[in-house]
């Protein structure tokens, strides 16, 4: 599989450690250092963050959805300010686009300028997902990586692969190494919502899904050190 251009997905509640919410700062720093790594190998790297640290806005029923994922879209903003603060101070230089207009905090998303920084070692965040509401961070990471013509989506997730069961309600769940992502449409497997995976499917993006508490689990799924489960296209 082709590595050279990467998006990394990285879910909110992965960058909160045990703490579940707000920022594990350790922890946003491990990941700066390893991308750093990723980028001294001369691959590209693009990065989406989940929201999920802030808010879980799709479980209350008491407020309208529209709002609910606006205020989601928000909550990723205000992850990748953050972590592109971080990655600066490991030395990465670093840009932030979103489909909407938030003053001189980002810039509006450019296909064309986002795959030249990205050329020129640059780390580019995708933020506030596509725009609108209904569409998840899964939507926004699939459809960033088809625009930018990613080789493959990497998905750092608290969970480390995709497995039968749910391991903490199931201690013997088993864990795939592999699957085809017709399989997760199929069976609705919920591993990345269904319309994001009806994407990828269709657009042939392949994604690697790990654990992000694992130790140097960014930098070991480029080195032939992966643990994760495959997801084939």
């Amino acid at each position: 599989m082709n590595t050279n251009k990467i998006l990394l997905k990285l879910s909110g509640e992965a960058l909160a450690g045990d703490k579940k919410t707000g920022f594990d700062e350790a922890t946003v720093i491990d990941v700066a250092k390893q991308v750093k790594a990723v980028l001294d190998l001369g691959k590209e790297v693009a990065v989406v963050i989940g929201g999920g640290n802030f808010w879980r806005g799709r479980t209350s029923e008491n407020m309208d959805r529209v709002k609910a994922d606006q205020i989601g879209m928000l909550a990723t903003v205000m992850n990748c300010i953050y972590a592109a603060d971080m990655f600066r101070s490991v030395g990465i230089k670093t840009s932030i686009m979103t489909p909407f207009s938030c003053g001189n905090m980002t810039e509006l998303f450019n296909k064309d300028k986002a795959i030249e920084s990205l050329k020129n070692g640059e780390v580019v965040f995708f933020a506030g997902g596509i725009g609108h509401p209904y569409f998840s961070t899964d939507m926004a990471t699939v459809l960033m990586a088809i625009e930018i013509e990613a080789d493959v989506i990497l998905s750092a997730k608290a969970i480390d692969g995709v497995y039968d069961s749910d391991p903490k309600i199931n201690p013997n769940a088993i864990k795939y190494d592999s699957m085809d992502i017709k399989d997760i449409v199929d069976q609705k497997l919920g591993v990345i919502d269904l319309a994001s995976a009806v994407l990828a499917m269709e657009n042939k993006m392949p994604m690697m899904l790990f654990g992000l508490n694992e130790e140097n689990s960014i930098v070991n799924a480029l080195n032939g050190k992966f643990s994760g489960t495959y997801i084939n296209v």
